[in-house]
C-alpha cells in the first residue's frame, strides 16, 4: 500500500525499565501528583518494586494476568508498573463496567487475580467470576479484609534481585474495546508493541523532561494510560486526576500549572463551560489535546476564547495507540485529527482497495510497529483485522493536500441518504453550536423512499430558552443544507459507552424498540 509515512524513530521504550529517564536524571523530583499525593521518581520505583514482589509472592507467575477495576489514583500507575517489572499481564476493566461486564472481561483473559476498589463489593458479590479468582481480590481503598491488601503488599520487601525482563514478544496488558460494535474484546499488546505506542506517543506530542501531564480521563482506558507513561519514560511528571469535573481539574490546573492538558471532548466541554473556569487557569499549558470523540465547532470557540489556546485533535485506536495528531509546535487545522506521526504509515482506499487522491473519503488502513500481537484468545477476529500487516481501522477518513487527515465517522455509521454520504459528526457538530443543546447523537432511520433519514437525538441546555425541534432543524438546515435532521428527539441523558464516548449503537437500538412499538399497535 502506497500513502502517507511518519519520520523513523530509534525503538521501542521498555515498559520494565520506563522510569529510567527520570532516575536518572533528577531521583528526588515529582514523577506522580495527585490532590493527596506526591511521589518522587525514587519513591514511584521503590513502591512499586514492592508491588511486584508482593504480587508474585501471592503465587502469580509471568504470563498470568492480573484485573484491575479501579478509579483514577496514583495507586493503579503503581499497578501497572509492578506488572510490568513481574511479566504479569495488566487488564485494565472500566470501572463502570457491572457486574455482567466484570464477567465477560474475566472469563476472556482468564485472570488469576483481581485489584479492586473496596467501594466496588457489591458489585463484585454479584460477579460469578470474581468470586472464583484463584488468587482472590486484593482490596484497596477499604479496611485490612482477609484476602489481600494493596497497602500490605507495598509494605513488602522487594526483590533480593528484580526479575529477568520478559521476551518483547510477551504481553504486557490487555485492553477491553468499548464495546459499541459488539462485545468487547481484548486487546493484547505485547511488551515491544506496547514500547512503541508509548516511544510514538512522546515524539508525536513533543513530550520532554520539562513537561508535566494532566491526563483528564480514566488510567483504564488507553488513551491516559499511554499518554501517562510516554510522559513518565521521558522523565516528564504526571498529574492523576482522582475524577474528570471542575472541582478536581482547576485545583489541579492552578496549584501544579501543568504543561499538556488531556481530556475527551465531553468533559473538555463541561470544563470549558464551568463559571468558575478563567483564562489564567490555562496559562502554563503548551499543548490542550482532545481525542476519543469528534471536537465540535462549538468546542473549539469556546475554548479557545477563553483559554486563547486551540484544541490538538489527535487519532488512534486500542490496536494501535496514537496515529494522527497537530505537531504541537507546528500549524492546527481546526476539524482536522492532524498527520500522521512517527513510524506509523497510513493508506486511505476505497472499497475495491485503490488508494485514493486527497480531498476523497475513503477507508483509512493503519501500519504501525505498535499493532496490536490480537485480540486475546479470539484468532478469528485478529485474522479479520489485518491484511499484510495493515489494519483495517473501520473508519473513513480524507487527507488534503498538506498531509492534514479530517475524520468523516465509522464506516458502518454513515448515514446514505438519497444516495450521499452523511457524516454524523457533521450533524451532530451543527447542532452543537446552537447554545440551547448541550449533547447531541445523530443516526440513520431507514425509510423506504430515501434510504436513510437523518435523526438527531439531543439533551438540552438547563436554565436557557427551550427551542422547537423545528427551530432546530432550520438551524441545522441553514449550516447543512440537506444533511439536516429531518426528526429530533430529546432526551433527559445522553447515552454513552463505558469509555464515554457518545453510544450511538444505543440510540439505534432506542429508535428500532420504538419503531417495533408503533408497528405492535
Amino acid at each position: 500500500m502506497a500513502g502517507f509515512a511518519g519520520r523513523a524513530l530509534e525503538g521501542p521504550v521498555s515498559p520494565c525499565g520506563l522510569l529510567r529517564a527520570g532516575l536518572d536524571a533528577n531521583p528526588e523530583g515529582l514523577a506522580l501528583i495527585s490532590a493527596d499525593t506526591r511521589w518522587t521518581w525514587r519513591r514511584l520505583d521503590d513502591l512499586s518494586n514492592r508491588l511486584a514482589a508482593g504480587l508474585l509472592g501471592l503465587g502469580l507467575n509471568p504470563g498470568d494476568r492480573v484485573a484491575s477495576l479501579m478509579p483514577n489514583r496514583p495507586a493503579l500507575i503503581v499497578h501497572y508498573l509492578a506488572c510490568f517489572k513481574a511479566g504479569l499481564v495488566a487488564t485494565p476493566l472500566n470501572y463502570r463496567y457491572m457486574a455482567p461486564e466484570i464477567d465477560h472481561a474475566l472469563a476472556v483473559s482468564k485472570a488469576r487475580a483481581l485489584l479492586a476498589h473496596a467501594e466496588r463489593e457489591e458489585d463484585l458479590a454479584a460477579s460469578q467470576l470474581a468470586r472464583q479468582l484463584p488468587l482472590g481480590t486484593i482490596s484497596y481503598g477499604g479496611g485490612r479484609g482477609a484476602g489481600p491488601v494493596f497497602d500490605e503488599l507495598v509494605e513488602g520487601q522487594a526483590l533480593s534481585s528484580p526479575p529477568p525482563p520478559p521476551p518483547p514478544a510477551a504481553p504486557a496488558v490487555i485492553f477491553f474495546t468499548s464495546g459499541s460494535t459488539g462485545r468487547p474484546k481484548g486487546v493484547t499488546h505485547t511488551h515491544e508493541t506496547l514500547g512503541w505506542m508509548l516511544a510514538i506517543g512522546a515524539a508525536g506530542l513533543e513530550f520532554s523532561p520539562d513537561d508535566l501531564l494532566l491526563a483528564g480521563s480514566s488510567l483504564s482506558h488507553l488513551g491516559a494510560f499511554y499518554l501517562s507513561f510516554a510522559s513518565l519514560s521521558v522523565g516528564a511528571g504526571v498529574i492523576v486526576a482522582h475524577t474528570f469535573d471542575a472541582d478536581e481539574l482547576l485545583p489541579l490546573l492552578r496549584e501544579d500549572r501543568p504543561t499538556a492538558l488531556s481530556m475527551l471532548p465531553s468533559k473538555l466541554f463541561a470544563l470549558t463551560r464551568d463559571h468558575g473556569a478563567r483564562h489564567d487557569d490555562f496559562a502554563s499549558l503548551r499543548l490542550c489535546r482532545a481525542a476519543g470523540d469528534t471536537v465540535s465547532a462549538e468546542l473549539e470557540r469556546e475554548f479557545t476564547a477563553l483559554s486563547g489556546l486551540v484544541i490538538d485533535e489527535a487519532y488512534g485506536m486500542t490496536e494501535v495507540g496514537l496515529v494522527t495528531v497537530s505537531p504541537p509546535s507546528g500549524r492546527i487545522k481546526l476539524g482536522s485529527v492532524g498527520q500522521v506521526v512517527p513510524a506509523v504509515s497510513l493508506s486511505i482506499q476505497n472499497e475495491d482497495g485503490e488508494e485514493l487522491p486527497a480531498g476523497s473519503a475513503g477507508r483509512l488502513w493503519i501500519k504501525t510497529p505498535a499493532a496490536t500481537a490480537g485480540y486475546w484468545d479470539d484468532p478469528g477476529a485478529t485474522e479479520a483485522a489485518f491484511s499484510n500487516g495493515w489494519l483495517d481501522s473501520g473508519d473513513m477518513m480524507r487527507v488534503d493536500e498538506e498531509g492534514y487527515f479530517f475524520f468523516c465517522g465509522r464506516k458502518r455509521q454513515i448515514i446514505v441518504h438519497d444516495g450521499s454520504n452523511i457524516c454524523p459528526q457533521e450533524v451532530e457538530g451543527a447542532l452543537l453550536q446552537h447554545p440551547g443543546v448541550t449533547s447531541a447523537g445523530v443516526i440513520g432511520i431507514h425509510d423506504l423512499v430515501h434510504g436513510e433519514n437523518v435523526r438527531a437525538y439531543i439533551t438540552l441546555t438547563e436554565g436557557t430558552e427551550q427551542p422547537t425541534s423545528q427551530e432546530l432543524i432550520q438551524f441545522a438546515r441553514a449550516r447543512l443544507g440537506y444533511k439536516a435532521p429531518e426528526e429530533i428527539v430529546v432526551l433527559d441523558d445522553m447515552p454513552r459507552t463505558a469509555t464515554g464516548k457518545l453510544d450511538r449503537t444505543s440510540l439505534k437500538r432506542m429508535a428500532e424498540a420504538n419503531l417495533a412499538r408503533r408497528a405492535s399497535r
